[in-house]
């Protein structure tokens, strides 16, 4: 019977290392190679292709951008970010790491590999979706101590299709949602990149224009009043975002597993939807419940940078989102201008604001005059001159204690 285990295969020198290792070192009798579109370059496919084609590999190509737009359209309604930028790769890892365990279990195989290091986060994405079938799961850049001069001393022995495992200056992955580039003198933090690490964005400048974005159920639908679909309105703003330096993240950020690393992200569209949903919430949304949603995103925020979006607390989380989305239908207008994407209008039949009771122009409010305010404003803060009377009063007799 041959024992088959599936990887999670892109091309690359670890991937490509893991053919052969998964083979030797494990005794698997046939590898599978899986690559999963979730909107990355045309390159990188292509890359992939002839590299399962020098090893004889099984491959499979799997599209998932759609599946991959959905989820990061329930992150919008969520105002996903993590230590304040979008969630990017994180979102992605679970629908990947899903698509692997469809093929792998359609090809009957008894195990499932990645190529990640033990030091990242995406070990523990892929895992926590493999984890719950019943496949060997093999990590083994991870158990075998892989470094990169091994891997390529290692492709170099078996004369493995890779490029001397020169695979670039920066570690890049890049999806629909965002772009994120890392290593070399980027692990520096006190090291400014230059214009080249980016793609997706031009350098910001002081130009600006206006868009406006339809929202129905807290679901971003359309355009400049042109309704479109998950990937198309998400590809059209990283390219209009992008061309106005919208969407730049520099940042420290803190790892799963308690480590900190410099990332740099591009992320245009997101910043761009993003903020428009916020700006629509604030018009629709009283404050009460904001200020809970506030703790509501910042649970599914981090579930998502976990990859754990399936598990029953972001269920749970969806259901308070969801009945505060109801009311998230309307447009808004976002100015890009200096590398901003910023809100500059909004407009919702459900907004909880009344510009004749807010206006400094008219007497009342509703049946409300101003004078009914004085009471209030007699009440508030009366606990705090209590407070400071009672000190004052405990210090003077103790002052009088002392003297005497």
């Amino acid at each position: 019977m041959t024992n088959r285990v599936a990887l999670a295969f892109s091309g690359g020198l670890d991937t490509t290392v893991c053919v052969p290792v998964l083979e030797e070192e494990y005794g698997y009798d046939e590898v599978i190679g899986v690559t999963v579109d979730v909107g990355q370059p045309d390159d990188e496919f292509e890359e992939a292709r002839e590299t399962a084609e020098a090893l004889d590999l099984d491959h499979h190509v799997v599209d998932a951008k759609a599946e991959f737009a959905d989820l990061c359209f329930d992150a919008v309604r969520a105002n996903a970010d993590y230590q304040g930028y979008p969630l990017g790769t994180a979102l992605a890892r679970p629908v990947i790491a899903k698509a692997i365990l469809r093929v792998a279990e359609e090809e009957g195989c008894d195990g499932i590999a990645h190529g990640c290091t033990g030091k990242g986060n995406d070990q523990l994405r892929f895992e926590a979706i493999w984890r719950a079938s019943d496949l060997e799961v093999i990590a083994p850049v991870r158990e075998m101590g892989m470094t990169r001069d091994w891997e390529i001393e290692y492709a170099a022995e078996r004369n493995l299709p890779v490029e001397a495992g020169n695979e670039g200056t920066w570690s890049i992955d890049t999806n629909l949602w965002s772009r994120s580039i890392e290593g070399g003198d980027l692990e520096e933090p006190d090291h400014v990149p230059g214009e080249e690490i980016y793609e997706w964005t031009t350098a910001p400048s002081g130009f600006g224009e206006e868009i406006e974005l339809g929202f129905e159920n807290g679901y971003p639908v359309s355009l400049n009043g042109e309704a479109m679909e998950p990937i198309e309105l998400i590809e059209e703003l990283n390219e209009l975002a992008g061309s106005y330096g919208v969407g730049r993240t520099d940042m420290m950020e803190d790892r799963m597993l308690g480590l900190k690393v410099r990332e740099n992200y591009e992320h245009p569209a997101a910043t761009t939807l993003l903020n428009a949903h916020e700006g629509l919430e604030a018009l629709v949304l009283t404050k009460e419940e904001r200020d809970f949603k506030q703790q509501v995103d910042a649970e599914w925020s981090q579930k998502g940078y976990e990859g754990l979006v399936d598990g029953p607390l972001v269920a749970a989380l969806e259901g308070f989102i969801e009945e505060t989305q109801t009311k998230v239908t309307g447009t808004v207008t976002i100015r890009f201008e200096g590398g901003q994407a910023r809100v500059v209008g909004r407009d919702s039949e459900y907004a909880v604001y009344s510009a004749d009771a807010a206006s400094f122009n008219t007497e009342k409010v509703g049946d409300i005059t101003q004078a009914d305010a004085t009471g209030v404003a007699k009440y508030h803060g009366y606990q705090d001159r209590i407070a400071a009377e009672a000190k004052r009063a405990a210090e003077a007799k103790q002052a009088d204690s002392d003297d005497d």
